[in-house]
């Protein structure tokens, strides 16, 4: 039986992305923030999005600074991600109080953020005022991934070195493990679609008696 849901739920169906850490620096200053609305939105030229609320201290330092870093993080910092949306970087140097390292950027100013997995470093191009969010489109200047987690995709070997997803209030996951699809066409060519379980075991087991036979 289906659940029915308010629009506003809609926003938790296609929860389940890599959540980033956002950082940015303005006058020597620095600032994380949590994002969960993060896309690739072109690619060529590369170019990211990420949806963020004007009344976010991100938002004001992303207008000042026109730049950013999107951190991706791993299980192990899952409770700094979950500190770090709950504080404002007005009221506190979050990057300090969580006692995150940091290192230089290749392109810009934000600082990067040890442990993580992944770093986009972006210029900001466009700024698009959505409902009541605004998408900063980001022009990628850099990208890096640590060899263990990545190689042309997520490697998922490792739990250590899976990207974090958040699913909304406090619930997070990793993904389980990389799975390759097999398309097959007949002699039509159309696409055949993958069996089922059981279909390849009837299958198998069919084949098996056949060359029983053949062998008798």
């Amino acid at each position: 039986m289906r659940r029915v849901l308010t629009e506003f739920d809609a926003r938790r169906l296609l929860a389940g992305a890599p959540v980033v850490l956002v950082t940015t620096r303005w006058h020597g200053v620095a600032n994380v923030m949590p994002v969960a609305w993060n896309m690739p939105l072109s690619h060529d030229p590369p170019l990211v999005g990420i949806a963020v609320h004007p009344s976010r201290h991100t938002y004001d330092m992303l207008r000042l600074s026109g730049e950013f870093a999107l951190n991706v993080p791993s299980n192990r910092l899952m409770n700094h991600v979950q500190y770090l949306g709950t504080v404002s970087g007005r009221d506190v140097q979050k990057i300090e109080l969580a006692k995150l390292p940091t290192f230089k950027a290749q392109r810009v100013e934000a600082p990067l953020l040890e442990g993580c997995l992944a770093y986009i470093e972006c210029s900001v191009e466009e700024v698009l005022r959505l409902g009541d969010h605004q998408l900063f489109v980001g022009k990628v200047l850099a990208a890096q991934a640590e060899r263990q987690a990545f190689e042309e995709s997520w490697l998922l070997e490792d739990a250590d070195y899976k990207p974090l997803h958040y699913l909304g209030g406090e619930l997070y996951a990793i993904l389980g493990e990389r799975r390759q699809a097999q398309l097959r066409t007949s002699e039509e060519g159309s696409v055949e679609l993958e069996k089922t379980t059981e279909e390849r075991e009837r299958r198998e087991e069919e084949e098996a008696r056949r060359r029983e036979q053949q062998e008798q």
